[in-house]
């Protein structure tokens, strides 16, 4: 199977700040990245509301996806050639499916996804499938090409190796988001020594291994995702602005049902409302129209919207305290939520629990949920052994899930004169309490 065109006259290439070069030599991925669908990533950042907390988190997802495509060019030409378990007629499908797996990202993407129940994998298979530059690209190495792209995606390809380089638990996206959104964000949490995981990595059968000799490159790579889950990812005023996005989203759902009349009718949000949503009516949507609609309904009738746009413009943000859902804590939402109530603001849009929730590492639990491949050590005697089998610092962490909850709230209306005194003085002493 062979692209028309094969390799580029010339070789192109991306300067880029984790990797310094991508390089591109095959023409299906220069035209792949050319493609209409492809660009739009440009227009999503990586990582949502975070650049409201780390100003330099402007990065799109255009540049991670070139990232994980560089990840997996160096494995399999650098690394895994001539190796047994490597076919290397895998490798044009390896390379399509790492440049192309977060192409159905939306904009804010988890937020998004959660208020209108969009999985933004389905989107990713179905710009592969359906009719798209991307799947006229595609088709042209064969009519079940884009077919066998999409299942890689969804983790369902015959060939488990070629699934584990691009989702496992050390596979060319984490990598490649954790040295993205550090250098982004300008922290050190997320540095780990990739080019020692890539001289290391072996494929199997199945899926990659590791040398023995490599142990403590992943141990430092687990942990560095440990820490940017929570010192990023997970970031209270991060999740401030997310917990803000969310509620505009929904009232805005809210006020359609209803029948309100919006000054600036959401056209691009109406099949999300109804919950038909077209592919070509989720291609339009990217960051820069959803935050055209926040401008303009910061002029809305409604006082919620308008409050909700303004805050998230303008980064005015909620205040948090630390939750519990304990039943005395749970006691304590009940009244403070009648207290709001009686002070004229609206709990449902103010008065806002969020919870995150990290496993760094795992193991295969038969039948529990979230089973997950492990990590295994290729032992010098070419043995398989599970990593927190011979890692102390993994057996430590290994299936110790981390949750945090978040009370978060209007600081600013409880500041508010127009609030009964002894209203706002009952609400403050719960809350301080």
């Amino acid at each position: 199977m062979s692209y028309p065109g094969g390799q580029l006259s010339e070789e192109k290439v991306f300067k880029d700040p984790v990797h310094r070069y991508i390089h591109v030599r095959d023409k299906i991925i220069w035209d792949l990245i050319g493609t209409k669908e492809f660009q739009r990533l440009r227009r999503i950042k990586q990582l949502g509301t975070t650049y409201l907390t780390f100003h330099g988190a402007e990065h799109s997802r255009f540049n991670h996806s070139l990232g994980v495509y560089e990840i997996i060019r160096r494995i399999i030409d650098d690394v895994f050639v001539g190796r047994e378990h490597w076919d290397h007629s895998e490798r044009l499908l390896c390379l399509c499916a790492a440049l192309l797996h977060d192409l159905g990202h939306g904009p804010f993407s988890h937020s998004f996804e959660k208020v209108f129940h969009l999985d933004h994998e389905d989107f990713t298979q179905a710009i592969i499938l359906g009719d798209t530059e991307v799947h006229a690209v595609l088709k042209r190495m064969g009519d079940d090409f884009p077919q066998k792209v999409a299942e890689v995606i969804a983790k369902t390809y015959q060939n488990k190796l070629v699934v584990s380089l691009i989702s496992s638990q050390i596979d060319a996206d984490r990598m490649d988001y954790l040295l993205r959104d550090a250098y982004y964000t300008g922290v050190s949490y997320g540095n780990f020594d990739m080019e020692r995981i890539l001289r290391v990595m072996r494929p199997r059968e199945d899926q990659v291994v590791i040398k023995r000799s490599g142990m403590h490159a992943v141990e430092d790579y687990i942990m560095s995702r440990y820490q940017m889950y929570w010192q990023v990812y997970f970031h209270p005023v991060t999740r401030s602005a997310e917990v803000i996005l969310t509620k505009i989203l929904h009232r805005a759902k809210t006020l359609h049902e209803e029948g309100y009349m919006f000054r600036t009718h959401p056209h691009h949000f109406y099949s999300l409302f109804t919950g038909q949503v077209m592919l070509r009516d989720y291609l339009k949507l990217d960051e820069a129209v959803i935050l055209y609609y926040f401008q303009q309904w910061q002029d809305e009738k409604d006082e919620i919207l308008r409050d909700l746009c303004r805050r998230f413009v303008h980064r005015r943000l909620f205040k948090y305290v630390e939750f519990s859902p304990t039943n005395e804590q749970m006691k304590k939402l009940m009244e403070l939520t009648a207290l709001f109530k009686k002070a004229g603001i609206d709990p449902d849009y103010y008065l806002v629990v969020d919870s995150s929730s990290d496993l760094p590492y795992d193991f295969y639990r038969p039948g529990e949920e979230g089973e997950r491949l492990p990590i295994y050590l290729l032992m010098p005697n070419g043995e398989l052994r599970e990593l927190s089998r011979e890692s102390v610092l993994v057996d430590a962490i290994s299936g110790k899930r981390r949750t945090d909850h978040k009370l978060y709230f209007p600081d600013d209306f409880l500041q508010d004169f127009s609030t009964k005194r002894t209203t706002k003085k009952k609400i403050l002493e719960i809350l301080e309490g």
